[in-house]
């Protein structure tokens, strides 16, 4: 048998015309009017409007109409638009059915995938040129993806899945979901502020592959299947479950700078700090900050948080002058574990924002769709004469 060849095959050069930049950094992918980032000033703005405007003064329905129509609506366009979402919280048994047969150590983003490509099943017609097909896809991801999220986790504790309470309003009626209890107002309303919050935020991964997806002319549905399998991964959802492990491990206020020297020095990954947009602190962070604030003074303290601020304060010196602040994670956990929310499901939560912006970008690609077909520069070999296999 011949041995195997250890002849070298020259790389192809890219062309000077042909720049490379992992993982697109700063290449525009699309024209988009949904969500514009001003990463040196640290401001955030859904079609024009401050996401602290809009974590103040709305709701997170009325911040998903704005996300997917443009505007933001009047009060009957609210009220009916809530009124639909309201009417179609509920899943079918044959999806209940399908989330009882999946392992209860399954990761709920597994099950949030699947449960959300399973409404394809149920409602796809593809109707992509159909405005009130839109409308009812809209309103049906909106409405089951809290339901179904809520459900598995009770399924995989060995309960039965609660029922929505259509006197509820949307943030209510999740944390209604989640412990059969109605929640505090001021607990609803923080949670409807985070929801806003996570929302949007511009061409992320998992955005972007809702709109490669959405650019096939596939339904909606498995758009955001799509998505959420791309939040499920560790670099994009997740790290505020890895800040609290991260505060967790620090354990007291005088280890802050000596585990932060230590693990700037090993160049260890600090959760929470850093994003790609922002040279200063997230703006969503500094709301985030309030509302953990405003939640401790109502519900009580979280000593986390002293360690969070310290850590804070700390990286500000070693990593401020790099351009690394907190992001929207570092304070999300905090009011998240506060709000009694279990850790696996901080993601999940962020998926139910994030269907309204994955939403607005599918509706935005139909109007001047092109599919995504992007190039690459081969690094392979070239010419390469086959081996019959008596000869390998």
């Amino acid at each position: 048998m011949a041995a195997p060849s250890t002849a070298t095959h020259p790389e192809p050069q890219p062309a000077p015309d042909f720049p490379f930049r992992p993982g697109l950094e700063g290449v525009p992918a699309t024209h988009s009017a949904i969500c514009d980032i001003d990463g040196q000033q640290g401001r955030l703005a859904y079609r024009g409007y401050s996401v602290d405007a809009l974590t103040r003064h709305s709701t997170f329905l009325e911040t998903t109409h704005l996300l997917i129509w443009g505007e933001l609506p009047d009060a009957e366009r609210l009220a009916t638009f809530e009124h639909e979402v309201q009417m179609h919280r509920r899943v079918s048994f044959r999806i209940r059915d399908m989330m009882k047969c999946f392992p209860s150590q399954g990761h709920p983003m597994d099950a949030l995938q699947a449960s959300a490509a399973s409404l394809g099943l149920f409602y796809s017609r593809r109707a992509l040129d159909n405005p009130e097909y839109i409308e009812s896809a809209v309103v049906r991801l909106v409405a089951k993806i809290p339901t179904m999220v809520a459900a598995f986790q009770l399924i995989r504790k060995g309960q039965d899945p609660i029922q929505p309470r259509d006197d509820l309003a949307f943030a209510a009626n999740f944390l209604y979901m989640l412990t059969e209890r109605v929640p505090d107002p001021i607990a609803a309303r923080i949670f409807d502020a985070c929801l806003i919050l996570h929302a949007e935020h511009s061409l992320n991964a998992s955005t972007f592959s809702a709109r490669v997806t959405a650019s096939t002319l596939t339904d909606p549905y498995a758009v955001v299947a799509s998505a959420v399998g791309t939040l499920a991964g560790p670099l994009h959802g997740g790290a505020n479950e890895d800040v609290l492990a991260m505060l967790e491990a620090i354990g007291s206020a005088d280890q802050v700078e000596p585990w932060l020297d230590r693990a700037i020095a090993d160049r260890q990954k600090i959760m929470g700090f850093g994003h790609r947009e922002y040279k200063v602190k997230d703006p969503r962070a500094v709301i985030l900050q309030k509302l953990a604030e405003e939640l401790f003074d109502a519900f009580g303290h979280d000593p986390l948080y002293d360690l969070a601020i310290k850590l804070e304060d700390a990286a500000a010196t070693r990593l401020g002058p790099k351009g690394i602040y907190p992001n929207v994670d570092f304070y999300s956990g905090l009011v998240y574990r506060k709000l009694g929310i279990p850790q696996d499901l901080f993601t999940p939560i962020f998926a139910i924002a994030r269907t309204a912006g994955w939403l607005a970008h599918w509706k935005e690609q139909l109007g001047a769709n092109r599919i995504y077909r992007p190039s690459q520069i081969y690094t392979g070999p070239t010419a390469r004469p086959f081996t019959p296999m008596e000869d390998r």
